[in-house]
């Protein structure tokens, strides 16, 4: 079993995927919203690599079902029902819906994967369910971390090498890529305080500049959630 991370899906070409088995993470706040959204009941979470294709989709589903979402550098997007935090996605809100969603980082990483085989999405609160899934099928595996504004993310980086960790306590004879190597030893460095290292973290200081440390401490969390995303014909259910 190979292991494989791509620090920032902007260094991929989509056509990479064709194929592969991928897992996208993006801690703050993606992956974990969304886990949070379909654990809440929402029907599918559909994402989107620009704000015009997130109105264009909602627009043609059907609106009392339809939820349009989204942020832009960690804002509610104007017009839109909700942002990015999982505060909002509460089982009253999101329960039998679909929800249409953009983010910075998240939905254009999930989208850039889509040509995979099998693409799940992972973040700190759904963590070992994703270790099982991905040891128990023991295939080669692309860890996508959505990055920040086209850069590295260490919060990212640090799930992937936590995620490897796990794989490798559940499965024997898995090989690391340099990159997985470096996540490996980078979640050994900075995994030991995850809100700590959240906190510390670009974006995590900018979500704390726009009034979001509750966020902070709910995607610091260690498997608060069994659930496994999968993305599959342009849309994530459980």
């Amino acid at each position: 079993m190979n292991i494989n991370v791509i620090f920032n899906p902007v260094y991929a070409d989509d056509l990479y995927f064709t194929g592969k088995n991928s897992v996208v993470i993006d801690v703050l706040r993606a992956t974990s919203t969304i886990v949070t959204a379909l654990d809440n009941g929402a029907k599918e979470v559909i994402p989107v690599a620009t704000v015009e294709f997130a109105v264009k989709v909602s627009g043609g589903m059907f609106g009392g079902l339809t939820l349009l979402c989204g942020e832009r550098n960690t804002k509610k997007l104007e017009g839109f029902a909700l942002g990015n935090s999982p505060f909002e996605f509460t089982q009253d809100v999101v329960k039998g819906k679909s929800i249409v969603l953009f983010t910075t980082n998240g939905s254009k990483a999930i989208v850039k994967a889509k040509f995979s085989s099998s693409q799940i999405l992972c973040s700190f609160i759904n963590l070992n369910a994703v270790a099982d899934r991905i040891a128990a099928a023991g295939s080669d595996i692309e860890i996508v971390c959505s990055g920040n504004q086209n850069n590295f993310s260490i919060e990212d980086t640090v799930c992937a090498g936590r995620l490897i960790s796990e794989v490798m306590q559940r499965r024997e004879k898995v090989t690391l890529t340099d990159s997985a190597k470096a996540s490996f030893t980078l979640n050994k460095s900075f995994g030991r305080s995850i809100q700590k290292m959240l906190i510390d973290s670009e974006h995590g200081k900018l979500l704390l500049e726009n009034g979001f440390e509750k966020d902070l401490k709910y995607c610091s969390k260690i498997n608060t959630s069994q659930s496994v995303p999968f993305f599959s014909g342009n849309v994530i259910k459980l």
